[in-house]
């Protein structure tokens, strides 16, 4: 199916059709109008086909998200791009708790602010948050990058692996094994890079970078008894 310049209209087609529709199709643009808040709309796209959803989206939309490029013209309840694999998620408007969950690749761009637990267990997605981010966000992030442009809540990157925090603003505290480390050269221009993709108008020099402690990472005998 090619879906060039399609609307689809959710007050006349049920969220399974919308669905097919959308994951049967190899390539082209869908609109999507009257989402009302539905639940996982836009999951499992596997195609490069580029979907733009008109208002508020509900629990994990655009989740398993792979090679789609999404646009939600709103806001998103939780779990935004969960287990997102590629491709790129757009939110214009906040999102709830989860945000990014476990993703694996691709982009999540949350123009407003994240709830807590943005990134929790992120896996290689990369994930420009333009607002602040809620408490225990990056819990257990094992690799790809959160970067924050107004403050992080508290607890965050607690029992982090290797995934780089960068946060413009204040943070309320840092979880178990997070610190905050230098920012080099390679660290600078990820974050330029990360920033520009995101279309996100700030200073490089404003952010400092956080990261695993690395405490977690080994068995120590003294802990046995």
């Amino acid at each position: 199916m090619n879906g060039s310049n399609t609307t689809l209209d959710l007050n006349a087609h049920s969220l399974r059709e919308v669905n097919a529709a959308l994951q049967g199709a190899e390539n082209g643009a869908f609109t999507l109008l009257n989402p009302g808040g539905a639940h996982a709309l836009a999951c499992g796209l596997t195609s490069p086909v580029e979907v733009t959803i008109r208002g508020h989206a509900g629990y994990y939309c655009a989740g398993m998200n792979k090679e789609a490029s999404v646009t939600i013209e709103g806001n998103a309840s939780t779990g935004v791009a969960e287990n997102m694999m590629s491709g790129t998620v757009r939110v214009t408007g906040n999102v709830s708790q989860s945000a990014g969950a476990t993703a694996h690749g691709g982009l999540l761009v949350i123009e407003g602010d994240a709830s807590a637990r943005c990134g929790i267990s992120l896996k290689g997605a990369e994930i420009v948050v333009g607002g602040s981010v809620g408490h225990m966000s990056a819990f257990m992030a094992q690799a790809g990058a959160l970067v924050v442009c107004g403050d992080a809540g508290e607890a965050l990157g607690d029992s982090i692996y290797e995934t780089r925090l960068y946060v413009r603003g204040t943070v309320a505290s840092l979880g178990a094994d997070c610190i905050e480390k230098d920012m080099r050269d390679e660290h600078r221009a990820q974050l330029a890079d990360l920033l520009a993709r995101a279309g996100m108008d700030a200073d490089v020099a404003d952010f400092r970078r956080y990261g695993s402690a690395r405490q977690l990472y080994n068995f120590k005998i003294d802990n046995a008894y």
